[in-house]
Order: structure tokens, then sequence, then C-alpha cells
């Protein structure tokens, strides 16, 4: 049976604006998430502020949950998965389990935001040390301190007073097969390093990097406030070392303008990580049949690519960074596209 309902698989920012634009749009919009709550990365992963707007995490991720549960459209379903899928677009069969019960959806067609995951520096290769030195963290780690207003080096709980990024980590790189950029490790140092001289203003921070990457605006409202107001240092290098020296971290590498080997001491070191797709952006693909790129994203573009949203299977779209890095206005702005391309699959069903 033809059914006008749209499927919405995942509960972060992406699935939430597509749940919340389809109900708009005067739709009706059936959105699960696997966890027992709404938020999706940023609330999984406790982020403090939101790059570029510098907005608390939690706040805009609570308001954005309230815009979909308060919804009469909208229904939410939580710690649910798809176990299966039949039919064609307008007539999708989709068997979930939702709180350890097992359901029958029949909906016109389904959009995909189970977003990324952070690169994980010891999954092939013990970058810098990370699983070995405990005062070398992530972006993710450093993340949680700075929303608690807590920033300590893991191994003696005091302040730190040397602070490092490392940049590119998991991305660019040929070796793990991670060729791309993830767009905005960058402009989240950037940001991190703003609020750590913000928190710590005695502490000195430097980022060392291939070339900065910043986007959009990023520029002008990150990376010179950076330098300019907060006198965070940034080192055109390359680091290929992170060693313990007694209670201190040695760094070393090259400083490529300067073309000279380089050696610094460090009391903390922050790998900034990139994106990768998320075990669940993987495993629907796998489930529902969509063709994923090389790297494990969902392939998008249909068939001319200029269609940002549109998967391999007609009737099924992609919302944000489950289809590649994107930073948060982008994963917003494709879910938008996704529910708008949604109904209208739908309706043109169904007329």
């Amino acid at each position: 049976m033809t059914s006008g309902k749209v499927l919405i698989i995942g509960g972060g920012p992406s699935g939430l604006e597509s749940a919340r634009c389809v109900a708009e749009l005067g739709g009706e919009a059936i959105l699960i998430e696997k966890r027992e709550r709404l938020g999706g990365t940023p609330d999984r992963e406790n982020y403090a502020k939101l790059t570029h707007h510098w907005r608390d995490a939690s706040e805009a991720m609570a308001d954005m949950a309230a815009a979909v549960t308060s919804n009469k459209n909208v229904e939410v379903k939580y710690q649910a998965e798809v176990k299966s899928m039949t039919g064609s677009a307008g007539n999708f069969t989709v068997e979930i389990e939702a709180n350890g019960a097992a359901e029958s959806l029949n909906v016109g067609a389904v959009i995909i935001a189970t977003g990324f995951q952070h690169f994980d520096p010891g999954r092939a290769t013990q970058y810098y040390n990370y699983y070995s030195f405990p005062d070398v963290i992530t972006l993710t780690d450093l993340e949680k301190m700075l929303k608690e207003h807590k920033v300590v080096r893991p191994s003696n709980g005091e302040a730190p007073k040397k602070i490092a990024f490392i940049q590119c980590v998991g991305s660019r790189d040929r070796q793990i097969g991670n060729e791309y950029c993830s767009k905005v490790c960058c402009g989240i140092a950037s940001k991190q390093a703003i609020e750590l001289r913000q928190q710590l203003p005695d502490s000195k921070v430097m980022i060392f990097y291939i070339d900065m990457r910043m986007y959009g605006y990023w520029e002008n409202e990150i990376y010179w406030p950076a330098q300019e107001k907060y006198k965070v240092n940034y080192v055109k290098g390359v680091v290929s070392e992170v060693l313990q020296k007694g209670d201190k971290l040695l760094m070393r590498g090259e400083d490529t303008t300067m073309s000279r080997p380089m050696e610094v001491t460090m009391d903390m070191v922050v790998l900034s990580v990139g994106m990768e797709p998320s075990a669940g952006t993987r495993a629907i693909s796998q489930l529902l049949g969509v063709k994923q790129n090389q790297y494990g994203f969902i392939e998008a573009g249909g068939a001319g690519g200029l269609d940002p949203v549109a998967t391999s299977q007609e009737g099924i779209f992609v919302a944000g960074a489950a289809s590649g890095p994107a930073d948060l206005d982008d994963s917003i702005a494709k879910a938008g596209l996704a529910a708008a391309r949604a109904l209208a699959s739908v309706r043109k069903v169904m007329a």
C-alpha cells in the first residue's frame, strides 16, 4: 500500500532537522534513534560549544530535539534499529526493533542520517602513542574537559601550561586509506585553542599543521582571532613522533617553513582526529542496498552527480555526514533538502 510517511534513521542534528522539515512541509515523519535520547554525536560526545557560532552544544541539541518531539506530525521511536526492508519507492515495508519489540512500518521514503564517528588513533597504528601516554588526547577528549571547565593533564590532574595540537590525524593519510580532508578539524582545533586560552589564560597553545583549511567564514571568525587576540601559535610542520621525556611529552618532526628538524616539549598533546563513516552508516548502507564510496560513506549525487542527497536507490535519501565529512551548517542544510526531496518523491508516487 502506498504510504505518505517518511522514515528518518538517526536522531542527530541532520535526522532532527529532516524530521522537522518533513513535518513543517505537511508530511508525516517517523524518526528512529538507536539510543534512548536524541542529539547524536554532539550529545553523545559531550560537545562544549559549536563551531562556528559558539553556541552551547547541549542547549542547541535540546532546542532541535524539542522542535521534533513537540510536533504532532513526528513519531519518535527510541532504542530502535532497522532489521530489514522490502518494497520500493512509495511503498517500503521496514521491519524494526524498538525497545525490544518488533514492529513493521509502511513508509513511502527513507532518509538515512546515521552520521559519522571520530577517527580512532589506535585503530590501525599507534598514532603518537595515544594509548600509551595519558597526556596524548583527542579533540573529543579535550571537548569534554572544556565543557566541564576542567582542563587537566590526565597523568597528574594538573592544569597544562603548554598544549600542542597535531592536525590531520586520520585525514589526508594515504597510508591508512583516508586521503580525504575532514573539513572541520582545523576550525575545531582553533575553536578549542581559543577556549583553552580563555579557561587557562597563562597557558601556551601551539597548532602544528600541514596547511590550515578554514571552512566558510571560519577564517575571520576563528583563525585570525585565535592568533591576534588569543596569541595561539600556528606552526607549519610535520610531527613524526611523540615520546615521553620525564613528566613531559617530546614532539619530534620537521618545521617545513624553515626546512629544519624540530623538537619541542609539551605538557599535553591533542590529536585533531578526522571523520569516518559511523558503524551505523556502514551497516544501514548494506542493509538497505545503497552504494557506498571507497571510504565507506554513502555515495550521494544521483545519476547526474548534482543531487547531494540522492542515493543509488530510488526513494532513499541521505542527510548530513553519512555521505561524507560535513560541518553542522552543511548537515542541517542537506537535511532540509533531503526532507523536501523525500516528500516530493512520495507525493509523485501518490499522485
